[in-house]
């Protein structure tokens, strides 16, 4: 049995099972930021320079829940643990929702914050840290310490412009509690889509064969040049341990989240409303539908933006190369110009528009092309 494990350690920790029968287990730019310089020889892939540049901004976070009983001690309040990394001089950590609230994976019920959390540095200084605010679709948290007494080290935020298969990384964080810990290895896919604390899943996930294990929740996945591109949240494992298969949540989709955390402690996205099923080249000639590439629509919301858009969903179900589909409703081709390639590319497009915005989508239906304006709505915390 494959298990999708989010990385933070030592308690919060409840497993849940999907129709797939996988187990998913919960263990628990800033301009302030200054620029990391990466120096190797002959463009080679310097590890120990990124952990030198990046190390001292990456801390261990600490998390006490109020109910339940210690898993290290056998009584007392239930504990955490995690990783995380300062993103500014003013003391604002980033870190995964997961490491400070009692959010798991794929959840659909109430998230409560940790009732308190504690920060430690690298030169082993530990404060306590208010949360600002946590976004539970995105997996991704903001704290704060007081920086007056502290050596604050800001990290360099990077983006996924560019960033491909193959490309060399690291993680920097503390599994099984252990501190300051340095992995490598290369990007292994990007656009994966991963679970997120709610029923809807994280789009354009980079997946990475460096090792990721319990403890590095939280933590940045590095690219050669030291800067982040990505937070460590999730492994696929049948053992609980790393086996290569690590996930981080796409650092241009964390710097959504951060930003309007920090303006007022919440995150808001848009919402379509549909439920849709990729198209590929066989299954377009088998439904004699002109591209190889969309979004089949096989339901559509009640109440929804898309069911007041008149965005028709599918009637009759196949079977197609032993899977079922719906079919014979629209098929989403394009989203204000841009074509709807991969799997999960429509949800990642409509996680970064605004709520209220106008959207264009070119549809086919009945065989021919035609547009549809919507008016995006405000992502609920459950959807059918």
């Amino acid at each position: 049995m494959l298990a999708a494990t989010l990385v933070a350690a030592l308690g919060v920790a409840a497993c849940g099972e999907d129709d797939e029968g996988t187990t998913t287990t919960v263990a628990s730019e800033s301009s302030d930021s200054r620029e990391l310089v990466v120096e190797a020889d002959e463009g080679a892939f310097n590890a120990q320079a990124v952990y030198e540049s990046a190390g001292p901004s990456v801390v261990t976070i600490s998390s006490i829940f109020p109910e339940g009983t210690n898993p290290l001690s056998g009584s007392g309040p239930q504990a955490g643990q995690g990783s995380g990394f300062v993103i500014s001089e003013d003391g604002e950590i980033v870190t995964n929702a997961h490491v400070v609230t009692d959010g798991q994976a794929e959840g659909t019920g109430d998230i409560n914050a940790a009732r308190e959390v504690y920060v430690q540095f690298v030169d082993r200084n530990q404060v306590e840290a208010e949360i600002v605010g946590f976004d539970p679709f995105a997996d991704v948290a903001l704290l704060k310490v007081d920086s007056d007494e502290l050596d604050i080290d800001p990290i360099e935020l990077g983006s996924l412009d560019g960033v491909e298969a193959g490309d060399p990384v690291a993680a920097i964080g503390s599994p099984f509690g252990e501190r300051q810990s340095l992995s490598v290895g290369v990007v292994s896919a990007t656009e994966r889509a991963i679970p997120s604390l709610t029923e809807f899943r994280i789009g354009g996930a980079i997946q990475t064969d460096a090792s990721i294990n319990p403890g590095n929740s939280g933590g940045p996945l590095l690219d050669a040049e030291g800067k982040v591109i990505g937070i460590n949240q999730q492994i696929d494992t049948t053992s609980g341990g790393n086996q290569g298969v690590g996930f981080a949540v796409p650092i241009d989709l964390a710097s959504r989240s951060i930003e309007q955390l920090r303006e007022d402690g919440t995150v808001d996205y848009a919402f379509l409303g549909v439920g849709t099923r990729a198209l590929y080249p066989q299954l377009a000639e088998r439904l004699e539908i002109d591209a190889e590439a969309g979004a089949l629509v096989e339901r559509v919301e009640p109440g929804s933006p898309a069911e007041d858009a008149g965005i028709e969903a599918g009637d009759q179900q196949i079977t197609f190369q032993g899977l079922p589909f719906r079919v014979g409703g629209d098929v989403i081709v394009g989203v204000d110009g841009k074509e709807v390639v991969g799997e999960s590319e429509l949800a990642d497009i409509i996680a970064r528009e605004d709520p209220g915005a106008t959207v264009e989508f070119e549809i086919i239906r009945d065989g021919e092309r035609t547009t549809v304006e919507v008016e995006l709505g405000s992502r609920p915390a459950t959807s059918e």
